[in-house]
């Protein structure tokens, strides 16, 4: 073939005559940069691969990462895998057992990635989420993604997310956005986590977390000045006070403390002044921290009726096993009457099939009831909750697929892909819910929940302690998103329930 006739075959000349001219009317200075671009630009973006691999989550089991190839460029996005070992409080034997199924699992979702999603994917517009996510759902006719596994389905579709926004040259947020449906983006609060119990934890504290919220802040960069200091002013308090607490990330350091009334209280002390506009608050007096608490309450169930709050100690008293109601009238309401802290938000307290308490809980309004277990990010589950007000907050876990082949948990979150964590959203905002978009213990480097609260607007994000990697991807990405958008950046602050539904 002759070089006129390959010119002529692909249509060069004309495309590169068009280029020029463009290059000449901008007054390029740089015209061989200004033609590739120009180029580049005319032409789609096709996906031409998708390869995946085994790497390792924040806990050092196996997770699943995706490379997705285009005829332009590589997206990567990785998902940790459900089910992996949490905590000083899992026994070595099982913790083992545990690593051993999830890496088959890994290893398994890796082989679907590379054989069946790629051959379904290839020659797709990265563009279109829609198609892409619903050919991805087509490979699993299982209601609870148990064939391929949500996280498998859902790298995937996190990566066709990223090179979407690239096709588009727009920030990975606005893309995020416009699927959305939103012209405006949002800075969430942190959900900051600085003391650990439950699972997560080597003590005998039966809350899984204790949370703070800078919700009087004015930016998302003094929110984590606020949470950091706190955090790391933590410690100090909690050695003073000879108290035995998780702080994410660190050792426990000294004896128990007696309940978890006196942890709101260390939290509330050993959080510093801060000072602002040249005025140093106090943070409760002031409202510029508040409180959330991650219950999880069902670890600790005793035959499903009650609840074991020394489901955690070698040595019961055996007078801790408390019904629902009891959770409510001993250990809820009176952390509004009797501490001097605003206790604004409170994450599954009940069982996840405890729809009757939960109703009881969030119609004292309260404070916000998200659900996490009990909704599983299941639209079905989410409008019976809407209809019978069982919670009035989402807890959207769209970080990892929860769901891996080993488990066949019927009870596995539902969100597979970008396209069905958007919809719930919706259907919580419709609701007028608040929605805190939310990481995993022992997640991945991957940053997209970042990017996900601040398109979808959802005003809360869940991330952790400012300590780990996993970790602190996704605030540092939050503080580039900030930075980046500057003057038009808007920060959630006290609007942090309602952002969602603005």
């Amino acid at each position: 073939m002759s070089v006129q006739d390959y010119l002529d075959r692909h249509q060069l000349s004309r495309k590169i005559e068009e280029a020029v001219n463009a290059a000449v009317r901008a007054k390029s200075s740089d015209p061989a940069l200004f033609i590739a671009g120009h180029m580049r630009r005319a032409t789609s973006a096709v996906i031409t691969r998708v390869r995946a691999r085994q790497i390792l989550d924040g806990h050092g089991a196996p997770a699943v990462e995706v490379e997705l190839h285009t005829n332009k460029a590589v997206h990567r996005a990785s998902a940790a895998g459900a089910g992996a070992p949490e905590g000083a409080a899992a026994g070595a034997a099982r913790d083992a057992e545990r690593r051993k199924n999830l890496a088959r699992a890994v290893a398994d979702a890796v082989r679907v990635i590379n054989d069946k999603v790629s051959e379904a994917l290839v020659g797709m517009d990265p563009q279109q989420q829609t198609q892409i996510d619903q050919a991805i759902i087509d490979l699993d006719k299982s209601r609870h993604k148990v064939e391929l596994g949500a996280n498998a389905m859902l790298a995937v579709s996190i990566a066709a997310c990223k090179a979407g926004a690239a096709e588009k040259e727009v920030p990975f947020y606005k893309h995020i956005a416009d699927l959305v449906g939103k012209s405006s983006s949002m800075l969430p609060v942190p959900a900051i986590t600085v003391i650990n119990g439950g699972k997560h934890a080597g003590n005998v504290l039966p809350v899984q977390e204790l949370m703070i919220l800078p919700v009087g802040a004015k930016s998302f960069e003094e929110a984590m000045q606020m949470g950091s200091e706190t955090y790391h002013n933590l410690k100090l308090h909690a050695e003073h006070a000879r108290a035995k607490v998780m702080l994410p990330g660190l050792e426990p350091v000294l004896p128990m403390l007696p309940n978890m009334a006196w942890v709101a209280v260390l939290v509330i002390t050993g959080a510093p002044a801060i000072t602002v506009d040249g005025t140093t608050h106090s943070r409760t007096q002031e409202g510029v921290l508040s409180l959330p608490l991650a219950l999880a309450a069902g670890r600790g169930t005793k035959g499903g009726k009650k609840y074991d709050l020394e489901f955690k100690s070698a040595k019961k008293s055996g007078q801790n096993f408390k019904t629902g109601d009891d959770m409510i009238e001993i250990l809820i309401i009176p952390s509004f009457s009797v501490l001097e802290y605003p206790l604004v938000s409170i994450e599954q307290p009940f069982d996840k099939d405890d729809w009757e308490l939960s109703k009881k809980l969030t119609t004292l309004e309260l404070c916000q009831v998200m659900g996490d277990d009990l909704l599983m990010s299941d639209p079905e589950r989410i409008k019976r909750a809407v209809n019978e007000y069982t919670c009035n907050a989402l807890v959207l876990k769209a970080s990892i697929g929860s769901s891996i082949c080993f488990l066949k948990n019927i009870h596995a979150n539902q969100i597979g892909t970008v396209t069905e964590a958007i919809e719930v959203v919706k259907q919580a905002k419709d609701a007028h819910w608040g929605v805190m978009v939310s990481h995993r213990s022992g997640d991945t480097e991957d940053s997209f929940i970042a990017d996900l609260a601040v398109g979808a607007s959802a005003g809360q994000i869940k991330a952790g302690a400012p300590c780990r990697g996993e970790c602190l991807t996704k605030y540092n990405q939050l503080l580039r998103i900030e930075d980046e958008l500057g003057s038009d950046s808007v920060y959630a602050g006290e609007n942090w329930r309602t952002a969602s539904t603005s």
